[in-house]
């Protein structure tokens, strides 16, 4: 089943999710999805369909709802890549962990939930999922190419569950020195995974994306079923990407 849905905020408001459950009914784990800067577009809506289809229950919610609800953007052209980075400029990071939080209390609150809850999160997505991992109940967390970790680095004290961690080496929005200043710090920690991924760029595992590269996509949406399955007590993996 695949709908959108209300949820509260915790502040008075309410924002729309986007909700894809397996076909098999019952109760499942759940991964909340993390949008990149364009939005629950059709890649993040079909992130969702594809972990619903491996017998998760996957929702992603809007975090622009503050700035402007319903946003669906590509990465196709150039007016759409503006109005992006306008957004990604005036968001507020701690009350988008707050509406993520609310969507794990309102997801583990639902009959389709068996109350296990990961984050999966790319770019924007990616920053919040390390934000989640450290701030959050959530039971796991994945961020691919997540930017601008290495400015919040003193966050990994907090992380007590498994984080799974996606680099592109040649990220032109973190920049070696970040990738090494985030290596040196979270390489010590045993719950968190890092693989860096040699000669690609941000959003490498973007299908249909500019800098889509198909084997390291392969690579790194593998490790993410293999600990999906691990840490959400999931015997079938899921299949993630689009």
């Amino acid at each position: 089943m695949k709908k959108d849905v209300t949820i509260p905020s915790k502040d008075g408001g309410s924002f729309s999710a986007y909700l894809a459950t397996p076909e098999t009914g019952g109760p499942a784990p759940t991964v909340v999805v993390i949008q990149e800067i364009f939005g629950v577009n059709a890649v993040m809506r079909g992130i969702c369909d594809q972990l619903a289809h491996s017998g998760f229950t996957a929702i992603c919610p809007d975090l622009f709802w503050r700035q402007e609800p319903g946003i669906q953007i590509t990465d196709k052209s150039e007016i759409e890549w503006q109005q992006a980075f306008k957004l990604y400029n005036g968001f507020n990071v701690d009350l988008g962990i707050e509406d993520l939080k609310a969507t794990v209390d309102y997801i583990r609150a639902d009959k389709g939930s068996n109350g296990k809850v990961g984050a999966l999160g790319y770019c924007l997505g990616g920053r919040l999922a390390y934000l989640m991992a450290a701030r959050s109940e959530v039971d796991c967390s994945v961020s691919y190419y997540g930017v601008g970790i290495d400015e919040i680095l003193d966050e990994a004290g907090n992380i007590k569950k498994q984080l799974l961690m996606h680099i592109a080496e040649k990220d032109k929005f973190v920049p070696l020195a970040a990738q090494q200043k985030i290596l040196a710090a979270l390489n010590k920690h045993n719950n968190i995974e890092i693989h860096v991924y040699p000669d690609v760029d941000h959003a490498f595992a973007r299908e249909g994306g500019q800098h889509y590269d198909k084997e390291a996509a392969r690579q790194a949406n593998a490790r993410t079923a293999d600990f999906l399955a691990t840490h959400l007590a999931k015997a079938k993996k899921a299949q993630v990407g689009t």
